[in-house]
């Protein structure tokens, strides 16, 4: 039922309401996306991620999603993604899982495989792929993996086709990855199937010419991810959220996979045990020639979400330029999607979620910790008082100047 959000009562609007998926309640709707920070070393947790993730739970969020988290060394996007490939990573995972939980969010993560997009530099460093200077500066490039010798865009390393083997025990290290994951206490595992990563280029036909098993028709191309799905929900039980980003059209000009596709590979994900499918976009090539990227604006995934929703028995998740509390509760209540996860607007404004509050529900400090809301609630009144005097900050300054 759509709900009119103009008139609807603010104690009830979409986004403060919360969705059980499976054992685990999300308190409200609205989340943070994964955001890689190039922070780690070997892939190990530092300081800079508990105190990055903390203030996000601290300011709210129903859901904290821990960045792309690779399953593999080779499957890093750069040297300083975080890792999950050893058993050694799992207790900083846990530090991290431990206290988004303390703090009222539902601890997530996102495991990834860069595959043929993997071993380059940070974004910072135009994110171009490992050269010799890296090598000579202590950072080598590696030999990168896809599913066909097919590089991802011009002067970009061709990567190494793997072989059926090789596909299998990829298919364990990603099962190995979810454990560690589950171990560690994460209650929500998304697979990063987008942007051109090793999932979404075995599905995509501009980087998968495979002729086996593992290619060609459409459920050749699916293959690899639903084994994937389906050693990851064996991996980690009926408990714990799976979710899969999608990369809703391949947005290439010649070929390529589009919205109609990516709703039937849905149906297929959410029958092997997938329970949300997160709606992105592009990147199944570099090639800026080729490339017609959906045109960013507010909420410029919505439609695909919608389609995706409308189509298939999944909960489904929308990202994509959501910054206003009014924006991102008409999005669930029109049915565009159930969870909205915001990124860049988190990094601006981590208290997001408790201003959405305020601006949506009249909810001063009442869901802040206390700690914050004790102090702010005095404060507001001191502001609302010298607002009615009309006293400014420089009114003390203006007294000795004269002005």
């Amino acid at each position: 039922m759509t709900i009119d959000a103009r008139t609807a009562n603010p104690e009830e609007r979409a986004l403060f309401t919360p969705l059980t998926i499976r054992g685990t309640t999300l308190p409200l709707r609205a989340g943070v996306s994964p955001m890689c920070m190039y922070a780690a070393v070997d892939g190990f947790v530092s300081d800079f991620h508990l105190a990055h993730l903390g203030r996000f739970a601290l300011g709210g969020a129903g859901l904290v999603i821990v960045e792309a988290t690779a399953i593999e060394p080779r499957g890093r996007i750069s040297h300083f993604d975080l890792g999950l490939w050893d058993d050694a990573h799992v207790e900083g995972m846990t530090r991290i899982a431990s206290l988004l939980d303390a703090h009222g969010s539902v601890p997530g993560i996102q495991l990834g495989h860069a595959g043929r997009r993997a071993s380059v530099r940070e974004p910072w460093h135009a994110g171009a792929p490992l050269d010799e200077t890296d090598a000579l500066a202590g950072n080598p490039p590696w030999q990168t993996v896809g599913p066909s010798a097919l590089p991802a865009g011009p002067n970009w390393p061709v990567p190494h086709e793997l072989s059926e083997a090789e596909i299998a025990e990829s298919v364990a290290q990603w099962a190995a990855a979810a454990r560690r994951a589950a171990e560690a206490g994460f209650r929500y595992i998304e697979l990063h199937g987008a942007h051109g990563y090793l999932l979404h280029s075995f599905l995509s036909p501009i980087s998968n010419t495979r002729t086996d098993g593992y290619g060609g028709d459409t459920a050749g191309r699916m293959r690899y991810p639903l084994e994937v799905i389906r050693a990851i929900r064996e991996a980690i039980g009926d408990e714990i959220i799976l979710a899969y980003r999608v990369s809703s059209v391949d947005g290439v000009l010649d070929g390529g996979l589009g919205i109609e596709d990516i709703v039937e590979f849905s149906r297929h994900a959410n029958a092997a045990g997938v329970d949300v499918i997160d709606t992105s976009s592009g990147g199944i090539t570099t090639d800026r020639s080729s490339d017609t990227r959906v045109r960013r604006g507010f909420g410029f995934h919505a439609d695909f979400a919608r389609a995706i929703k409308a189509e298939t028995d999944a909960v489904v998740a929308c990202v994509g330029f959501i910054v206003d509390p009014e924006q991102a509760s008409r999005m669930i209540e029109d049915q565009d999607a159930d969870i909205v996860l915001l990124g860049r607007e988190m990094l601006d404004n981590p208290n997001w979620v408790h201003h959405a509050r305020r601006a949506l529900a009249a909810d001063e400090f009442d869901h802040w910790d206390i700690r914050f809301g004790s102090a702010l609630g005095p404060r507001l009144s001191t502001l609302q008082r010298l607002a009615e005097s009309e006293e400014t900050p420089l009114t003390r300054f203006e007294q000795y100047t004269g002005a």
